[in-house]
C-alpha cells in the first residue's frame, strides 16, 4: 500500500452532534460546508441524518445541490452566501433556504421566487457577511412580511470566551432581533459552548462535529497513517531532501514516507512537525514535499511500516499548531489520494 490512509469516525461524529445536541437549549443544525470539512459530504451528511441532525448549512448553493441530491426531500438546507446572481434555478429545483445578506439579495429573491423560504443574516459586528443596522431597519418590515424562517448572525471571537466582542455581538444582535416572532441563531461551535445566553432558537456546530477545537471534549473522529517507502541509513555530514536543509550530525536512520503538500500536508510545518509510531515520537526533517516526507526514525527498536500523522498521539489542532493554522485548514486540505476508510 502507496497511500496514506484516512480513516474517519463516523460513530466520533454524530456523538459529538448528539452531544452539542444535548447542550443547545434549542436545536442544534450541522455546517457540511466544504465537502463536510473536507472528510466527504455523502457519508458525512448521512450520518448526521440518521443521528437526528435536520437543519444543514453550506457555503454556496451548488453546495446545497449536492446536498439534496444525498438527503433527499426532507431536511433544511441552508446557503450562507445567500441568493447570489445565478442561483435562482439552484434554489428552486433543490429547494434550499438562501439566508439572504443585503438588500439586493432580498429584491432578487422575492421578485425571481415569490413565496419561496428564506433566512436573513444580520451583521452584529463581524463585517463579513450580513445586513447591517441600517439596511435591517429599513428592509425589516418587508422581510418580516415574507416570513423568513430564521435571523441569524455569525460571532467573531467566539473562540476566545473572555473576549469583550462576544457580549458586544449579543447585544447588538438582541437589540436587531428582540421581539421579533422569528427563529434565532447567533453561535457556530465556539457559541455554544459560551452558554445558553448565546443558543437561542438553533446552534450550528461545525468544527465540533469534526472533533476540533474549541470544543474540547469532542470524540476524536479524524487518524491519518502513512506509510513508509524505504528507510536508509545516513551517515554523518550527509544531507536530506531539496536544498541539503538537514544535515546529519550523526549516524541516522531516516525514513521516507509516501504522503506530501499534495496530499495536504502543510509545506510550512516541516521544521516543528512529528508523527508517531506508537508513543514513540519521530522528527520530520528536511522539506516536506510534494509527494515524500523524511523523518528521522534512528533510535526506534523496530522499524516502522506506517507513521500516524493524526490519531491517539496527536490531534489535527496539534498538527495545525505546527505550522502556524488552525485545525479548519488541516482537515480541508487533507488530499483526494489518501484511501478513506469510514467507521
Amino acid at each position: 500500500m502507496a497511500t496514506a490512509t484516512l480513516r474517519i469516525d463516523l460513530s466520533a461524529l454524530c456523538n459529538n452532534w448528539r452531544s452539542l445536541n444535548a447542550l443547545a437549549q434549542g436545536k442544534a443544525g450541522a455546517v457540511v460546508k466544504a465537502d463536510a470539512y473536507g472528510l466527504g459530504l455523502a457519508p458525512v451528511a448521512k450520518a448526521l441524518a440518521r443521528a437526528g441532525a435536520r437543519s444543514f448549512f453550506v457555503a454556496v448553493a451548488e453546495e446545497g445541490v449536492a446536498l439534496r441530491r444525498i438527503l433527499g426531500k426532507g431536511p433544511q438546507i441552508s446557503v450562507f452566501s445567500g441568493h447570489m446572481a445565478g442561483d435562482t434555478g439552484l434554489i428552486r429545483d433543490a429547494r434550499l433556504t438562501p439566508m439572504l445578506n443585503s438588500i439586493d439579495q432580498m429584491l432578487r429573491h422575492v421578485e425571481a421566487l415569490p413565496g419561496h423560504p428564506f433566512g436573513v443574516q444580520l451583521d452584529t459586528g463581524m463585517n463579513r457577511l450580513g445586513m447591517e443596522e441600517a439596511e435591517w431597519t429599513a428592509l425589516r418590515e418587508v422581510a418580516l412580511d415574507q416570513r423568513p424562517t430564521l435571523i441569524m448572525s455569525h460571532l467573531a471571537c467566539a473562540d476566545a470566551p473572555d473576549h469583550a466582542m462576544n457580549a458586544r455581538q449579543l447585544q447588538v444582535f438582541r437589540q436587531m432581533t428582540d421581539g421579533l416572532k422569528v427563529p434565532r441563531s447567533l453561535a457556530a461551535t465556539g457559541g455554544t459552548l459560551l452558554g445558553p445566553d448565546y443558543h437561542f432558537d438553533m446552534v450550528r456546530p461545525g468544527i465540533g462535529l469534526y472533533g476540533g477545537l474549541p470544543y474540547v471534549d469532542a470524540r476524536p473522529v479524524v487518524s491519518l497513517d502513512i506509510p513508509v517507502i524505504q528507510i536508509r541509513d545516513v551517515a554523518v555530514g550527509e544531507t536530506v531532501g531539496y536544498a541539503n536543509a538537514w544535515v546529519a550530525r550523526g549516524p541516522s536512520r531516516v525514513a521516507t514516507i509516501s504522503a506530501g503538500y499534495a496530499d495536504g500536508i502543510i509545506r510550512a510545518m516541516g521544521p516543528r512537525a512529528h508523527l508517531h509510531t506508537g508513543s514513540s515520537a519521530v522528527p520530520v526533517i528536511g522539506r516536506i514535499s510534494m509527494d515524500m516526507i523524511g523523518v528521522d526514525v534512528t533510535g526506534l527498536a523496530q522499524e516502522p511500516e506506517q507513521l500516524e500523522l493524526i490519531g491517539p498521539h496527536q490531534s489535527v489542532d496539534t498538527v495545525a499548531g505546527f505550522a502556524d493554522t488552525i485545525g479548519y485548514e488541516i482537515l480541508t486540505s487533507l488530499g483526494a489520494r489518501h484511501k478513506r476508510i469510514y467507521a
